[in-house]
């Protein structure tokens, strides 16, 4: 099996939209009626979830009628929040096919299916010609790169010059090996993490300039805090991201929260640009 097969059997297989729908009809959500306010706990299927998306788009330079591409996409939460927001137009590329397919459903469902389109692809090997972009994200996707200089390139390529380009990860920190299993690993295979220096040092050889970087590992831990605590109370909502983890949800979420306490990975987002 290859990498990329092997990571996207992680993430999702299966009818992923019919297992969204159904989980939306029991949470008293109509599909007829759905908001993209009301999808967020479920799409935004990253660290943090949707506050990330919104912190993340806070700090973007984004303009109405921008072309934005969202590398790793997942179901689309980020892209259908971007586009609503600022007026845009958002590609959207993923290597795990059902969620591509349930993203594609899902935008059609909230009415956002000629600014959002999504495509099953590689983020190292991008479907689109050069200087296309006038920005590009990665939410919690590069854990999952296993050659980080080509996702770069690739991403700097797309970009038009003078364009932001923006990513979040858990960094690896500075004692020892993760605890398994982790939202993007079960048991550390397909995992490519890498000291935030080394990111940002391949980010400047790629071409990047201006990179700005913010620790955010306080609020992701205080974030997954929240979520063991829902799960220990019996209080975690019927519509949320778990659905998605699996019945691993408790331990991935216990697991990422040890982590960034015992200092084995540390969160960053980082926003940079290509040179104009």
């Amino acid at each position: 099996m290859t990498d990329a097969q092997a990571i996207s059997d992680h993430w999702g297989t299966g009818d992923v939209y019919a297992r969204i729908l159904e989980t939306m009809k029991l949470a008293g959500i109509d599909p007829k009626t759905v908001t993209v306010e009301q999808l967020a706990p479920v799409d935004h299927f990253h660290a943090r979830g949707f506050p990330a998306t919104v912190e993340l788009a806070d700090a973007l330079p984004i303009k109405e009628g921008d072309r934005l591409i969202d590398i790793g996409c997942g179901i689309g939460g980020p892209a259908r929040y971007f586009a609503k927001r600022f007026n845009c137009h958002v590609d959207g590329i993923d290597i795990t096919a059902p969620f591509v397919d349930a993203a594609n459903k899902l935008s059609a469902l909230v009415g956002l299916e000629a600014l959002v389109a999504c495509r099953h692809g590689d983020g190292q090997n991008l479907p689109f010609p050069d200087a296309t972009f006038d920005g590009g994200y990665a939410q919690h996707v590069t854990m999952n790169v296993p050659d980080r200089n080509l996702f770069f390139q690739e991403a700097f390529r797309v970009l038009k010059p003078g364009a932001f380009f923006a990513l979040t990860e858990h960094g690896l920190g500075e004692v020892g090996a993760p605890h398994h299993p982790v939202p993007w690993s079960q048991d550390g295979s397909g995992a490519f993490l890498m000291r935030p220096a080394d990111t940002i040092a391949a980010l400047q050889d790629t071409g990047f300039t201006r990179i700005n970087v913010t620790e955010t590992g306080e609020k992701y831990l205080q974030g997954y805090e929240r979520a063991i605590e829902l799960a220990k109370t019996g209080d975690m909502p019927v519509f949320g991201s778990h659905i998605l983890l699996g019945k691993l949800a408790p331990q991935i979420v216990q697991n990422a929260a040890r982590n960034i306490e015992e200092r084995r990975t540390q969160p960053i987002q980082v926003v940079c640009f290509k040179r104009g």
